[in-house]
């Protein structure tokens, strides 16, 4: 077991005099040791983040953009490092691990080239009036562990290129790939400008009640969500809140199977479905739906699931405990009740917290498992005949990330996704997020949004500025 993980403070590693365990999911056994931040060593990271914004905020963008750029670089370089460590703490084999760091990096690369606008109302003889951006401060950004690495990214290089400092706090169950970011960093950017802590459950309230944050970034779930806008209501801070997701796919009858099978049950799988944007509820025209059915239980079968350091394998364990506590009571709430379950191959029988790759057979559509946001691979099929009735029933969800359509008809398809009440519609694609394209929920799936000019602009404030010349 090592505790060698450091926080980093104002540009130095920072110990604690207490530590949080750190579990590898496909074995259930402790491996490593993280810092448990304390409520002083806090205060030391935000007011050294208050002291560097001082100086941050005036940095040419330029410049601000090239250093976003090279720590991205410094993050694809330190990729094929990083992966196991990522492999080991959050579950996922270690060639997707890398690519989510190299692709952290390339997102970097890709934020580092945005530029606030300047609107000109007026450029006259007698007043200039402009609206500027300009940034909000010291944020707080909390990331979580189903994409320990891209999802703080996310938070990290909008924030700096704006002009704010951050103080940065991962997945308490994730938090080591973040904390070796953090040293990595401390090389490039200047002190204070980004700090990186760790620590227990207790640290997350204590930072979103933290006075010193003028802004509060976080992603998870939507019960939690709800609480640190509460938390931040009491002195207004800003919010951006990425929260769950209860997505679904329609799937019209003019599909080709052999196309689009291995698609669908990728955008529902991957990452053992530990992502918010997910494929979690799955529609089927009447027409298609027993060969589609067969088709996923087909590849759900010769899929590997098993510890993500071992050859082959394709998806890992559920990432915590507690999660599969979770995801382990659904399954066992669905048998209850007497839905079909159909399952894919063997999972690993070793302490790990593996659940089986399970197609839930036409389940009622007030059934936990088409209501609740599994988290897991468990993957509710149901049928349907009429588009109007079906878009309905999507509809009537108390989230709204992400939906998909399959159809060859490109023009009715759109028209279907046009009427999805979510922030992110894929047609004949899912899981396809860019750096340049804003990203947002609706409902009870979050407030605010990531990526694009409209992320960027989430760190920033508008100032108009008159100016008389007559």
């Amino acid at each position: 077991m090592t505790d060698d993980y450091v926080m980093t403070i104002n540009g130095a590693p920072a110990r604690a005099d207490s530590w949080i365990s750190v579990v590898n999911p496909a074995t259930g056994r402790v491996f490593a040791q993280a810092p448990d931040c304390s409520a002083a060593q806090l205060d030391q990271a935000v007011a050294a983040a208050r002291q560097a914004f001082t100086t941050w905020r005036k940095v040419p963008l330029e410049e601000r953009q090239a250093l976003v750029r090279k720590a991205g670089t410094r993050l694809i370089e330190n990729a094929p490092e990083l992966s196991r460590l990522f492999t080991q703490e959050q579950g996922r084999p270690v060639g997707a691990a890398e690519q989510e760091i190299a692709g952290a990096g390339l997102w970097m690369h890709a934020v580092a080239q945005m530029a606030p606008p300047i609107h000109v109302s007026e450029d006259s003889a007698a007043q200039l009036v402009e609206t500027r951006y300009v940034p909000l401060g010291v944020i707080c950004a909390i990331s979580p562990w189903n994409f320990p690495v891209s999802l703080a990214m996310w938070k990290v290089a909008p924030a700096l290129v704006a002009g704010n400092t951050i103080v940065l706090k991962p997945s308490p169950f994730t938090p080591l790939c973040t904390l070796r970011i953090g040293q990595i960093f401390a090389e490039i950017l200047p002190a204070g400008v980004l700090n990186v802590i760790s620590g227990g459950d207790a640290l997350g309230p204590l930072m979103t009640a933290h006075p010193g944050f003028d802004k509060i970034s976080f992603t998870g779930s939507s019960a939690t969500g709800k609480r640190v806008m509460e938390s931040a209501a009491k002195d207004l801070k800003r919010v951006t809140l990425e929260l769950g997701g209860n997505d679904a796919a329609i799937v019209m009858p003019d599909v080709d199977l052999d196309e689009v099978a291995e698609k669908i049950f990728f955008g529902a799988f991957f990452n053992t479905s530990q992502i918010c944007v997910a494929t979690k509820r799955l529609y089927v025209h009447d027409s298609i739906y027993d060969d589609l059915r067969d088709r996923l239980v087909a590849i759900a079968q010769r899929t590997k699931v098993g510890d993500g350091s071992e050859q082959g394998t394709v998806l890992g364990p559920i990432q915590n405990e507690r999660q599969y506590r979770r995801v382990s009571e659904l399954l066992e709430d669905a048998r209850n009740a007497n839905l079909t379950l159909l399952h894919g191959g063997e999972v690993p029988n070793n302490g790990g917290y593996f659940i089986p790759l399970t197609i839930v057979d036409n389940p009622p559509e007030n059934a936990r498992v088409v209501q609740e946001e599994a988290f897991g691979p468990i993957l509710p099929m149901l049928r349907f005949t009429e588009i109007d009735e079906v878009i309905e029933r999507v509809n009537d969800s108390e989230y709204g990330l992400a939906g998909a359509v399959w159809s060859k008809d490109t023009d009715k398809a759109l028209e279907i996704a046009r009427s999805i009440e979510t922030g992110t519609v894929w047609i004949n694609q899912n899981l396809m997020l860019r750096p340049d394209t804003a990203f947002g929920g609706r409902k009870n799936s979050g407030l605010g949004v990531e990526n694009g000019l409209d992320g960027l602009l989430e760190y920033m404030a508008p100032q108009a500025v008159y100016l008389a010349r007559g």
